[in-house]
């Protein structure tokens, strides 16, 4: 039965109503939503990027560093002044953890000893299979590539080129096993009591352990040969014989490296699920050299971010 002409007005009036009340309910909660994903992608972008706050660094009367809760990403870490071995920083130094690509600290201070620079070396097809395997980091030489040893020791320092790191240890011992024995001799020469070392490359292993403390001695001793440090402090090397630029993992990284009070020179990064960031790194603060190494920072940059925070903590009076 039709509905009267002023019933039906009332009744699309109420319809018109209730449709504008639903109109503004789906209005705020998709404003609720947007804000709540605007928040949460603020906050990932904070957590990615490592724009976090963290507390000051704690200077005591004699310059040395505490790291108070809060106040350092990284699990692991170490400050020494390398002129005399003051250690200004110490939180964890001497706990096992896993050093990943800093481990080719050792491999190019082994392959310096071993091989002349000017040496060529053959990159065989069956090394970037390994390496895709393995899902490692490479520098971007191709199978079948002859490149020379000094190619390879800043392919494998710079981008952190696992490729590099195997065509070392096969030119220098005939196999990446008797490398490693090769490695573990100079650990044990350098007095590094808590390192242990499976593979060239840094790629996990749970029998491939150091310690923050280790690193930094194995950085130390690396850095007395003109050669490594040349290669260490390097921000990009051009290999000419392969038309292939390589940049450093630090200073490439698009995170700020820059000090206050000096100067990072160099640094070697690292990185798997289960080492975290790290980060070996030398620095010139006030006429000084201070070696640091961070380990087991949650997220990429966070290692970088407690590189210059350490750094720029340092007191020069």
């Amino acid at each position: 039965m039709p509905f009267p002409n002023g019933q039906r007005k009332r009744r699309e009036r109420k319809e018109k109503k209730l449709k504008r009340k639903r109109t503004r309910r789906r209005m705020l909660l998709f404003m609720l939503i947007l804000g709540i994903g605007f928040l949460v992608a603020v906050r990932f972008l904070c957590d990615y990027h490592g724009l976090e706050k963290v507390q000051p660094l704690e200077v005591l009367q004699d310059g040395t560093l505490v790291a108070q809760p809060g106040a350092l990403y990284s699990r692991y870490a170490v400050l020494v002044r390398r002129s005399d071995g003051s250690v200004l920083l110490d939180k964890n130094s001497r706990e096992q953890m896993y050093p990943a690509s800093m481990t080719k600290i050792m491999t190019v201070l082994v392959a310096l000893r071993e091989l002349p620079l000017d040496r060529e070396v053959s990159l065989t097809s069956d090394i970037f299979e390994q390496m895709k395997r393995e899902n490692a980091s490479v520098a971007g030489f191709r199978p079948g590539a002859s490149a020379t040893v000094r190619d390879l020791l800043y392919g494998a320092i710079l981008p952190s080129g696992g490729e590099c790191c195997l065509g070392l240890a096969r030119a220098a011992a005939g196999s990446e096993e008797e490398f490693v024995r090769q490695m573990n001799r100079e650990a044990q020469a350098l007095e590094l009591e808590h390192t242990h070392f499976v593979n060239s490359t840094g790629l996990h292993d749970g029998g491939h352990y150091s310690t923050a403390w280790d690193i930094a001695q194995l950085l130390d001793a690396a850095l007395d040969n003109p050669t490594f440090r040349e290669i260490f402090t390097a921000r990009r090397y051009y290999a000419a014989g392969n038309d292939i630029a390589v940049f450093s993992s630090l200073f490439d990284s698009g995170f700020d490296t820059e000090l206050p009070n000096g100067t990072i020179m160099g640094g070697k990064t690292g990185h798997t699920n289960e080492a975290g960031y790290c980060l070996a790194s030398l620095a010139s603060i006030g006429g000084e050299e201070y070696i640091l190494v961070t380990a087991h920072a949650p997220r990429e940059g966070q290692n970088i971010e407690d590189a210059v925070h350490v750094y720029s903590s340092i007191d020069i009076k």
